[in-house]
């Protein structure tokens, strides 16, 4: 094992090409997104440095069911707006947020004039399932299978009808 294959350097970060990425859900959910974490071969936590411009949103509203995420502001000027079970806070430079699964739908906005520069972190699960309550869509995701419903039309069937 070459032990400097763990490691990436600052420099090779900045010169790092970012993969823009955009919601399934959201078009504005639009980012820059640079995968550290695959870089050094993590292969059961994502590790992500977004770059989200101003007006655009991180992701869509959402909450995992069974995974972890956190997110750790390391750049911004302005504000940002991060929205918990649809409370609004403002989110500043060296803030930190964490999702334990199943507590809470999120999502974070840019409302800044310049570019938020956050560290994303969460796990990567074979399974989960995560609700998109502004759009009114649960996903299930299985070994690389999607599957995408409307909530609606979830029901419990151990329940009556």
């Amino acid at each position: 094992m070459d032990a400097r294959k763990l490691i990436i350097k600052a420099k090779d970060i900045e010169e790092m090409e970012g993969e823009r990425r955009i919601h399934f859900l959201n078009p504005n959910a639009d980012r820059i997104r640079k995968s550290l974490g695959d870089v050094v071969g993590l292969n059961n936590i994502g590790v992500h440095l977004i770059y989200v411009e101003p007006g655009k949103d991180s992701t869509e509203y959402h909450k995992h069911y069974c995974e972890e995420e956190c997110i750790y502001v390391l750049v911004l000027s302005g504000r940002r707006t991060l929205v918990i079970e649809g409370e609004s806070f403002q989110f500043e430079e060296g803030d930190f947020v964490g999702f334990p699964a199943n507590t809470a739908a999120h999502s974070l906005k840019n409302t800044g004039s310049k570019t938020l520069i956050c560290l994303v972190m969460g796990q990567r699960l074979g399974q989960d399932v995560a609700d998109y309550p502004n759009q009114g869509k649960r996903l299930y995701r299985n070994s690389g299978e999607w599957n995408l419903v409307d909530l609606d039309t979830v029901i419990d069937p151990r329940t009556k009808v």
